[in-house]
């Protein structure tokens, strides 16, 4: 028995390891093509359901899809109208694991060719980068996942021989709700369904379990996914939460409608020699756990906004913090997570720009309270990129580098509001206050909302003027100064008052300076497509 129990551990461990490097590597080669893909083919409820159906078919895994989700809704990208929609889409498309193992996995041993393939994906992964490697990771991921279904084939055939599983074949009421509750145990034990599932159809392959139990275990397989959403949303944001509300509501519907109509009339159907009584059993569990999720869409999507309402009505979203963006979720898509936290810094640029502006033109300074706010997100922007892993995708790693400059002059630009006091002095000197004027009207005329920062033309001609008006200003200087030195002589200022004069021109050409780089840097990302 104990031999049996680690070839089934280890065919677990198999599956899971292979089927998590698939996963990431696939997400990684997909990188920024999710985020196109999800904002421009949701605009509706079937194409959202669709979109979840092909995103999980691409990542293979529907947890990486739901929270995935939770991300692109917590970034502004989906509405949580088009999240419910993928998290319904993602729900069928996980149903492709039971097939692929179905007719793949169970149906004849792969391992012949699963241990070259995993030879060869490793030898990508070490002698290659970007891509090619994660094509190496995925091949690795993909022959992991037959090894361990062939393991637990041979585990669950050692596991039938040695355990009496009759009890759970009554068609008693009892007895069919204690496997749906072994199959919500099996899920959350493993954390992935499709592990779970894939053991289910591995044991009934070999005759450990029949049809009846076999379906009566992936009802409660569904539902068991719930779990790892449930501790995901745990602490988070409300959109995490709403995310993780539909994903329970759902199951739990679909697992009724499974357990009450579906699972009988699969059954019955069985029994139906003109039907599916030739069908392999593995392959009415398939087509089974198809059916069950189809059915849950078609109940729930004529009602989808009547359920959006609903569920926003019983979570609540309290905070309008920027920091909303910075979903832990979005972390498990390095693309999606590089794209949050670049809109909070291009958030914190704007809003830095903005107090610059006021300060100077009407003497509005920034309170203290502001300047915490803005402290505190920078703050957890660094803790973000302290948990953001850097993908292999080389689109991924040159956007990534576009943020961190950013990030770098975000830093400067507060390290400047540090002496915006000085803008108070600017406005009592005309030849420097014109400067400040000079500054303040180019920032209107091409950062009139937060969006322009990614339209490259607003960003084009702003690079344009500050770069003339640092250079003018740098030409001037000299003469500005010495205008300076008059005015202070003129209306006879103390020594202290001059120098705080001088201290803000030196302020203001710095701004300048580092607001002209800043809108190079803005250029150079405006040029990449979103």
């Amino acid at each position: 028995m104990l031999e049996v129990f680690v070839q089934l551990c280890g065919g677990i461990g198999l599956f899971l390891i292979g089927m998590t490097m698939m996963t990431d590597s696939l997400k990684d080669m997909a990188g920024e093509t999710l985020r196109i893909w999800l904002s421009k083919f949701t605009g509706s409820p079937i194409k959202a359901v669709l979109s979840g159906i092909g995103l999980t078919l691409i990542v293979q895994s529907s947890m990486a899809t739901t929270l995935a989700t939770i991300g692109f809704v917590s970034a502004g990208i989906l509405t949580f109208a088009q999240a419910i929609g993928v998290i319904i889409g993602a729900n069928i498309g996980t149903t492709s694991t039971g097939w692929m193992v179905a007719f793949l996995g169970v149906k004849f041993s792969i391992t012949s060719f699963a241990l070259p393939l995993l030879g060869l994906g490793a030898m990508l992964k070490l002698f290659s980068q970007g891509r090619v490697a994660l094509f190496g990771m995925t091949l690795a991921g993909f022959s992991l996942i037959f090894l361990g279904i062939d393991m637990l084939q041979v585990a669950m055939s050692g596991f039938a021989e040695r355990v009496d599983l009759s009890v759970f074949s009554s068609r008693s009421l009892i007895a069919q709700l204690s496997l749906v509750l072994v199959g919500i145990i099996m899920t959350i034990l493993l954390q992935s369904s499709s592990a779970a599932i894939t053991a289910t159809l591995a044991a009934l392959a070999s005759g450990a379990i029949d049809l009846q139990q076999a379906l009566g275990l992936v009802i409660g397989q569904n539902i068991g996914t719930v779990a790892t959403a449930i501790i995901a949303a745990i602490g988070s944001t409300a959109n995490a939460k709403r995310t993780a509300a539909v994903h329970v509501i759902f199951n739990i519907i679909s697992a009724i409608f499974a357990f009450i109509i579906l699972k009988p009339l699969f059954l019955e159907l069985t029994q139906n020699q003109r039907l599916m009584a030739t069908w392999d059993n593995v392959v009415i569990v398939a087509a089974f756990h198809t059916a069950f999720s189809i059915s849950g869409t078609l109940i729930i999507l004529p009602f989808i906004r009547q359920f959006e309402k609903l569920i926003m009505k019983i979570i609540p979203d309290k905070t309008q913090s920027v920091l909303c963006y910075l979903d832990q979720a979005s972390l498990s898509v390095p693309a999606l997570a590089i794209h949050a936290a670049s809109k909070v810094i291009y958030h914190s640029l704007y809003d830095v720009l903005v107090m610059l502006k006021l300060a100077i033109q009407e003497g509005r300074l920034p309170s203290k309270v502001r300047l915490l706010q803005l402290d505190e997100v920078l703050i957890q922007v660094q803790r973000y990129l302290e948990e953001m892993s850097i993908s292999e995708n080389e689109a991924d790693q040159q956007r990534l580098m576009a943020m961190l400059r950013l990030m770098v002059y975000l830093r400067v630009l507060r390290s400047d509001l540090e002496n915006i006091t000085l803008a108070k002095e600017i406005r009592t000197q005309p030849a420097i206050y014109q400067v400040g004027l000079d500054f303040v009207q180019i920032l209107d005329e091409h950062l009139k909302e937060m969006d322009d920062f990614d339209v490259h033309k607003h960003v084009l001609s702003l690079n344009t003027e500050l770069s003339n008006l640092k250079k003018w200003t740098e030409d001037q200087r000299a003469e500005n100064r010495e205008k300076v030195l008059q005015y202070i002589a003129v209306n006879q200022l103390n020594a202290a008052t001059g120098l705080e004069l001088l201290a803000a021109q030196r302020w203001l050409d710095r701004v300048i300076a580092h607001a002209q780089r800043l809108a190079n840097v803005l250029v150079e990302n405006s040029r990449k497509p979103s």
